[in-house]
């Protein structure tokens, strides 16, 4: 039998061997407690695959960033020199550059001429003039058109650096005071906000980075080598302004305009008899300084045009010391596609050339562009018909203006800005606010609908180039309940929500103010549209009228007057009375 002191011996021995044990197992739950802890909540040390995160599939790609956002399409690196591809291009730095992937050219247009670009070449003409790059200017790749962006930016105001490591180009249009934040200590920009998120960039104290959001303890921020993700927002430091060498001067197209208040009136011809009534229509009318006969108009998808000039009509004109704008239309062949001729470069070409020959050769001082109800695809083709057309009237003392719709939502594919920067004119037609097809009566030209065309173009427009155009007409509306046949009709459609049945017809200023006589009714004074106002029932139907007359064509005038514009328009001659010319004199002499 043991002694007492064995015993204890052995007593000691199990407790000290207990507590070692839970010692080691205290040791082994703080150890995996601890790791558990590090691989939670110690940073990432892992490094972006930037192939992959960038999506760089070959060694000559870069990825593009402009003003501190990332850009969809890749730059390429080819013989030192980067292309970034031509929809980045147009969509961010320059629109006027233009290009025509099915022809395979590349269009800029500039005070100096007409640039005109083979791809995979380092040669161009400007003008009839060959000129020599040190590299190529239009690259094609894939299907994809890539430009020299040292060749964009002899043509555009903005500055770059390139980086490698990844392959990368950081753009900016931004010279003045740009602010940053100074980074306070060394750091990383991550991919995503939290410390197990690969690491993008390292950071060191003293460099400059964008805050472009702030959410807790991470701030979104690019750096300025182009690395956009998340950094720690307590190593944000103060802001820096930094002032970047500018040099570049704005191109200066010249203009031809007049140093009188223009006149116009629209004269509507659609053949040649129409021609020979020019004596007797401006006859009629007094201080006309420019005539604007309908002689023009697209008619088949290779650019050609009808014409309807007469050497007669602009003798007459001119011997009365009346100026001719001969206008283009797109709107009296139904079977040309308009967006086809403004975007390919052959068709667009022989537009341009057909109307300034026939210019050149009938002696016109000018032309007048009207093309309506273009789609947004042919917004590219048009402006550049407009930059091509400028240059070459300008060459041959051509006055060139253009018919713009009162600026809506709908319409901005005209871009009234870059008209207003190469042509001589931007005529708004303050007109048609309720038109035929409208699915409710209403004033033709309401006095807001003026003002609002004329402070709306004047956003974008100098006044001394903006010309009001205003109407000589009118329309009698006629308005009933729709038959149930008809309802029926429109189900589905969207004139369901509209119960009434309109239709309209145009009246000029004579015309409409017969009819009001013969309903023996008398008008009332609109002051919402500053227009003369009938209404009236004939059986099942409502007749309404907003009447343009000497009253409501001065408020129209008078915001000519105030907004110091360069002239009004009238559509169209053969539509007025006689006594408007009078109030008209009073406002453009």
């Amino acid at each position: 039998m043991a002694s007492r002191r064995q015993q204890t011996k052995r007593g000691k021995q199990k407790l000290i061997l207990a507590v070692g044990v839970t010692a080691l197992i205290i040791l082994i739950v703080l150890i995996v407690g601890l790791t558990t802890f590090l691989k939670k909540y110690s940073p990432s040390k892992e490094v972006t695959d930037y192939k992959e995160y960038y999506s760089l599939s070959e060694d000559d790609e870069l990825f593009v960033v402009y003003d501190n956002e990332q850009v969809q399409n890749h730059a390429i690196l080819q013989d030192d020199e980067v292309y970034v591809n031509y929809q980045t291009v147009h969509k961010y730095l320059n629109k006027r550059f233009y290009w025509d992937a099915t022809e395979q050219v590349l269009r800029y247009v500039t005070p100096d001429g007409l640039i005109n670009v083979t791809p995979d070449s380092t040669q161009y003409l400007l003008g009839k003039s060959s000129e020599t790059a040190d590299h190529v200017i239009a690259l094609v790749r894939d299907g994809e058109m890539y430009l020299s962006m040292s060749f964009v930016q002899k043509y555009t105001d903005i500055h770059y650096e390139v980086y490698t490591d990844p392959g990368r180009i950081v753009i900016s249009d931004q010279w003045d005071d740009v602010t940053y934040q100074t980074v306070k200590k060394n750091t990383q920009i991550r991919q995503k906000g939290g410390v197990k998120s690969p690491i993008l960039s390292e950071i060191k104290k003293g460099d400059l980075v964008t805050v472009l959001d702030t959410v807790g303890s991470w701030s979104k921020v690019c750096s300025q080598d182009g690395f956009i993700g998340y950094m720690k927002t307590k190593a944000v430091g103060s802001e820096q302004d930094v002032l970047y060498d500018h040099n570049y001067t704005e191109p200066k197209f010249s203009h031809i305009t007049r140093d009188k208040t223009i006149n116009m009136a629209w004269h509507q011809v659609t053949n040649q008899t129409a021609n020979g009534n020019v004596a007797d229509v401006l006859g009629r009318t007094k201080g006309v300084n420019v005539i604007s006969p309908t002689w023009f108009y697209l008619n088949d998808n290779s650019g050609n045009i009808a014409s309807l000039c007469s050497s007669d009509y602009v003798t007459y004109c001119h011997q009365q010391g009346i100026e001719v704008w001969g206008l283009v239309s797109n709107l009296e062949n139904s079977d040309v596609d308009s967006t086809s001729v403004l975007n390919l470069t052959s068709s667009r070409d022989n537009l341009v050339n057909n109307l300034v020959a026939e210019a050149i050769k009938y002696d016109l001082d000018g032309i007048n562009v009207d093309f309506e109800s273009l789609s947004a695809e042919a917004a590219d083709g048009y402006l550049e018909f407009i930059r091509e057309l400028s240059i070459k009237c300008e060459n041959n003392d051509i006055v060139l203006s253009v018919d713009n719709y009162v600026p809506k939502g709908y319409n901005m594919q005209y871009n009234r800005k870059e008209q207003g920067i190469v042509a001589d004119y931007v005529i708004i037609m303050g007109y048609d606010e309720h038109f035929a097809g409208s699915p409710e009566a209403g004033s033709v030209s309401s006095y807001n609908y003026v003002k609002e065309g004329i402070s709306e173009t004047l956003k974008e427009v100098p006044a001394n180039k903006v010309i009001s155009g205003i109407p000589f007409f009118t329309r009698l509306w006629e308005v009933r309940a729709k038959t149930e046949d008809e309802l029926a009709q429109d189900a589905g459609t969207a004139n369901e929500e509209y119960t009434n049945k309109v239709t309209s017809k145009a009246l000029g200023m004579d015309s409409a103010q017969a009819v009001v006589k013969e309903a023996g009714v008398k008008t009332t004074w609109d002051d919402e549209t500053k227009q003369n106002f009938a209404s009236w029932t004939s059986g099942d139907t409502t007749y309404s009228i907003w009447l343009e007359d000497e009253k409501s064509m001065e408020y129209k005038l008078q915001l000519m007057k105030k907004n110091k514009l360069a002239g009004t328009a009238e559509w169209a001659l053969g539509q007025e009375n006689s006594d408007i010319w009078q109030l008209i004199q009073k406002y453009v002499n």
